[in-house]
């Protein structure tokens, strides 16, 4: 039992390390600031399955605080920040005969909240774009998050099924 512990924070530490990389890597990679958490959501699914979902919290919060005061692309970090724990609470609406439209609501509303604070408390703006023009630009934003999120979605339900192997429910 012991051994297993050890184990699995063995793995949560590394793959901690490995997710703060992904976010790190926002900024020298031009255009994954969307792409970097979406790896780290994934690494947060294996620390869910070989770890349990105590651990998974654990390395969650860890990997979202380290990422906000280490990483230079701070978008980055405040998207894992408001969506990380999605693989974590996934199973829980899986339970519901709504599931896509609680996972959509989760999605949606963590996702306005971060962009207001980016824009409303630090100041996050396009440069040269007009009040209007970010409006639509922070709409079609959302839209290609959404379709973007419900990809992340099948994603994740594919690898239960293959990999972890379990039934959607």
């Amino acid at each position: 039992m012991r051994n297993r512990q050890v184990q699995s924070i063995a793995l949560g530490g590394v793959l901690a390390g490995l997710a703060v990389v992904f976010l790190s890597l926002g900024t020298l990679i031009p255009g994954t600031t969307y792409v970097c958490p979406l790896l780290c959501l994934l690494l947060c699914k294996v620390v869910y399955e070989k770890c349990g979902a105590k651990l998974a919290w654990t390395w969650y919060a860890a990997v979202a605080l380290l990422g906000l005061l280490l990483s230079p692309d701070k978008e980055a970090a405040g998207v894992f920040l408001a969506l990380g724990s999605y693989p974590i609470v996934k199973p829980i609406f899986e339970k519901s005969h709504l599931r896509w439209f609680w996972k959509l609501v989760f999605f949606n509303v963590l996702s306005i909240g971060l962009y207001w604070v980016l824009i409303s408390l630090m100041g996050l703006e396009v440069e040269g774009a007009t009040v209007e023009a970010q409006r639509i630009l922070l709409l079609v934003l959302l839209v290609l998050g959404n379709v973007t999120f419900l990809v992340t979605d099948f994603l994740l339900t594919t690898l239960d099924k293959r990999y972890f192997h379990r039934k959607k429910a």
